[in-house]
C-alpha cells in the first residue's frame, strides 16, 4: 500500500491499516485520526502537521520521521520507535506509552505530557 491508497481507503471509511509499509512516504497534513497503524513502518516519512489523535501506533516504526507539529493527543504509542524522529513540536499530550517505547536521545516523555501504561 502506498500513501495515496491509504488516504483513499481512509476517506472511504476504512480505519484498519495494521502493518502498513509506508516508509519514506509524504503524509504531510494528513488526517488519520482514529486509525489503526499498529506495527506499521513509517520510518523516514514526512508526517509533519498530521492528525494522529486517538490513532493506534503500537509498535510502529517512526525512526527518523518528521513529526513537526503532528498531533498525537490520546494516541497509543506502546512500543513505538521514535529514535531519530523530530518530536520537539509534536503534541503528545495524554498519549499512552510503555517501557518498550523508544525516543530520540534526551527526550523526556513525562515532560511532553505522555502517560505511562
Amino acid at each position: 500500500m502506498d500513501a495515496d491508497e491509504l488516504l483513499h481507503r481512509y476517506a472511504a471509511g476504512e480505519r484498519s491499516f495494521r502493518e502498513a509499509e509506508l516508509n519514506a512516504s509524504d503524509l504531510r497534513e494528513v488526517n488519520l485520526k482514529g486509525a489503526d497503524l499498529s506495527y506499521s513502518d513509517l520510518s523516514d516519512a514526512d508526517l509533519s502537521y498530521a492528525n494522529f489523535r486517538g490513532t493506534d501506533l503500537s509498535y510502529a516504526n517512526l525512526v527518523n520521521a518528521n513529526l513537526t507539529a503532528a498531533d498525537f493527543r490520546g494516541a497509543i504509542l506502546i512500543g513505538t520507535d521514535f529514535r531519530g524522529a523530530i518530536l520537539e513540536t509534536a503534541n503528545l499530550q495524554e498519549a499512552d506509552y510503555n517501557e518498550a517505547t523508544r525516543y530520540p536521545d534526551g527526550f523526556d516523555p513525562a515532560k511532553a505530557g505522555l502517560r505511562k501504561k
